[in-house]
């Protein structure tokens, strides 16, 4: 067998033989590079090559030398050929003899796929088992080949076989049935209640048979090669086939070879013996030319990944070229990140067939940004003209303005070291940068402009073999798997870069109304994800580029429940349950008290005041008069600010406050320490009043900023009156 990699450049004066009657190959300043996959017979060495994929190479780029090893080990020229010097340690020669046999099923399931672009195979029919010229060298994929095709073509011998076999079984032996049986006589005829029926011994043929179908069965089960089993044996198979792999095989074989005469039943045994003994002794007939190959494997691994992960056909009508002119290799609905359960989105994907290690290069990431562009003007113009999508996918949320979070992502392919088949996952890629993201505006994740771009790699020996097997039951479940997976993936990584609330109005609020009024501040981090239309995400860069996340979500507290909730999580499990809690709407002239509170002491002030709904005016005796300022006992709200846009407001009872000495004084919110007689307030705390954006500037502008002030709503309104509280 001979091995030659794909895009390596050799020196030509090396594998010139080898590559007798496969062109047009790439001439390169003396090298020479050859721009396929798969598998050919060359007629001059009288053996067969096999071109293996790229991502066997490690190095390049990424080397201090440049140098591309297959294994990370061995130089390709050392490997091309394995017959005069093979390298190879027992477990990668192993690899390498199945391993062609995962490509050549690759590349034949791709080409029985009509939807697929079938100009890039290129195929002559596979020799034929005969008894004539003998190759070189088998492989395992000739012998595996020969015994699929044997089966096509001796049905006749199959049916013919068991036809004697089983010929007479039924027929009673009637002097064995004399000599051994007693007869019971009635109406002068002998009654034999246990005839004897012919012996039946132990027959070759039938177990020559059972293991070849046995062997059909396991190359069906594990490769994906059609079956065609049309007799009813009882096949070997699980721990009990095992053990013929593991040697039995060939030994059983050995015992019962000199029970066949017929040239087929010969040819059979041979076929078998060769399966367990991988052995280079069938015969091949080479006269004619063969070959299976694909130029530009980069499509039958985008085929694979597609299959295996997209949509087909793509959501809502999309297309996979694009209106500007870009092919989109993977598209799918899913989940959104934020709630698995109301809504979804399009996840947008492209594969990378890379040698290991290849860095992404700026155009490939700058044209993932543009395919995510166009799938939302693509998902806008739908709505735009009245439509609704068949997904029930909508981007833009028309109360927020935000746009759905998009997950889009790289999938470039990685050799498993340990030859690990099984290693079904998709993995953050070990290259420089896995993570990229595009954005206009600061800290607004739920903006059109803020793209993110992730990248993964996959098993390339996994997702070869599942597609390979072609087993619809296994591929719809690793889909479902890997979906769930990719997205808890991209969920992680966000939230390490993201802190998430959930958000809901308070009772009387109109949270549409606020976010309206004050939709500059919250544009882009705000968006509604959730079954519950009236629950909104809120999504904050914790690095707080503008240093004003905690401002941004105190204004919110003041209107809004708002809780950490991570992606995906149920807002249920962390907003309060509904209350009957009343909203009153306040006139320009009801009166407020206000009470400065700067920094930590306003955001205790607050909590306190939540907790206990009091708040105490420290007064000042003058001699035997106690003052009081005019007005205060007809306040009907009681503000805490901080001379800013920071405020808390709370609804006063109606019944007036109480003057109380000092020491009958409980733990409340006070003015001043120390005093000798407090004016005492008694707050409603299950009514919200909803003022919207107030100004201070009368307040401080005062000159004794700090004592409270009593002040007509009207006076600290900006503008007219935020209607942000229902009618």
């Amino acid at each position: 067998m001979r091995i030659l990699i794909e895009e390596y450049q050799y020196d030509m004066s090396s594998v010139r033989d080898i590559l007798h009657g496969i062109d047009p190959l790439t001439n390169i300043e003396g090298k020479v590079s050859i721009h396929y996959v798969g598998y050919y017979y060359n007629s001059l060495l009288r053996d067969c090559v096999f071109i293996l994929p790229k991502v066997l190479l490690q190095g390049g780029e990424n080397s201090a030398d440049g140098t591309e090893l297959v294994f990370g080990k061995y130089k390709p020229e050392e490997i091309a050929h394995l017959d005069e010097k093979n390298p190879f340690t027992q477990r990668e020669r192993d690899f390498i003899y199945k391993f062609a046999v995962w490509i050549y099923r690759a590349i034949v399931v791709y080409k029985n796929d009509k939807r697929n672009d079938s100009s890039v195979i290129y195929h002559s029919q596979i020799a034929q088992v005969a008894k004539g010229q003998r190759r070189l060298s088998n492989t395992y994929l000739d012998i595996l080949l020969s015994l699929v095709q044997f089966n096509r073509e001796n049905q006749d011998f199959f049916f013919f076989t068991l036809k004697n076999l089983h010929s007479g079984f039924n027929k009673i032996n009637w002097i064995r049935t004399i000599a051994t049986g007693t007869a019971i006589v009635q109406r002068n005829r002998p009654i034999y209640l246990s005839p004897v029926n012919k012996k039946r011994k132990i027959n070759f043929d039938e177990e020559l048979l059972v293991i070849f179908f046995s062997i059909l069965n396991y190359i069906g089960d594990t490769y994906g090669f059609s079956k065609e089993i049309n007799c009813q044996f009882d096949l070997i198979k699980g721990k009990r086939f095992e053990s013929y792999l593991k040697g039995y095989g060939k030994t059983r074989l050995l015992q019962i070879r000199y029970k066949y005469f017929s040239d087929k039943a010969l040819a059979l045994w041979r076929l078998c013996f060769a399966f367990f003994d991988e052995s280079r002794q069938v015969f091949i007939n080479t006269e004619q030319k063969e070959y299976l190959l694909v130029k530009n494997f980069y499509v039958v691994f985008e085929a694979i990944i597609d299959e295996l992960i997209g949509d087909k056909p793509l959501p809502d009508g999309m297309g996979k070229k694009q209106e500007d002119g870009k092919i989109v290799d993977h598209l799918f609905t899913a989940p959104s990140l934020i709630d698995s359960e109301a809504k979804q989105t399009y996840y947008i994907g492209d594969s990378k067939y890379y040698k290991i290690g290849h860095e992404l290069t700026s155009e490939s990431i700058y044209k993932q940004y543009t395919y995510a562009r166009n799938v939302i003007q693509w998902n806008l113009d739908i709505f735009n003209v009245g439509g609704e999508t068949k997904s029930g996918i909508r981007l833009r949320d028309d109360v927020t303005e935000g746009y759905n979070i998009i997950p889009n992502f790289f999938i470039s392919a990685k050799m498993d070291m340990a030859f690990d088949y099984s290693n079904d996952g998709i993995e953050k890629t070990d290259r420089k940068k896995n993570r990229h993201k595009q954005e206009q505006f600061k800290n607004r994740l739920f903006d059109r402009d803020t793209l993110l771009l992730f990248h993964y790699d996959v098993n390339f020996l996994f997702v070869l073999s599942l597609y390979a097997r072609d087993n619809l039951s296994q591929k719809a479940k690793w889909k479902n798997d890997i979906r769930d997976k990719f997205r808890k993936e991209i969920q992680e990584w966000l939230q390490k870069d993201y802190d998430f609330y959930a958000m809901r109005a308070r009772p009387g609020v109109n949270g549409e109304e606020f976010i309206k009024h004050n939709f500059k501040r919250i544009v882009g981090k705000v968006y509604t994800p959730f079954k519950d239309e009236k629950t909104y995400s809120l999504a904050l860069d914790n690095s707080d580029p503008d240093g004003d996340n905690e401002d941004i979500k105190a204004t919110l507290s003041e209107f809004f429940y708002v809780e950490h909730c991570r992606l995906g999580q149920n807002p249920e499990d962390v907003l309060p349950a509904a209350t009957d809690d009343m909203a009153v709407r306040p006139t320009d002239c009801d009166l407020a008290l206000c009470v400065t509170k700067e920094g930590t002491h306003f955001d205790n002030a607050v909590a306190k005041m939540k907790q206990t709904g009091k708040l105490g005016i420290a007064l000042n005796m003058n001699g035997a008069t106690l003052q009081l300022v005019e007005g205060f006992t007809t306040a009907k709200y009681l503000i805490i600010h901080n001379k800013s846009n920071r405020y808390a407001a709370f609804f006063v009872d109606g019944k007036g406050p109480r003057l109380i000495p000092a020491n009958e004084l409980t733990d409340m919110v006070t003015t001043k320490k120390d005093a000798s007689i407090y004016l005492v307030y008694n707050a409603e705390l299950n009514v919200t009043p909803a003022f919207g954006e107030l100004d201070f500037t009368p307040i401080t502008k005062s000159g004794d900023s700090y004592s409270p002030h009593l002040l007509p709503i009207g006076s600290l309104l900006k503008g007219n009156i935020k209607e942000n509280v229902d009618a």
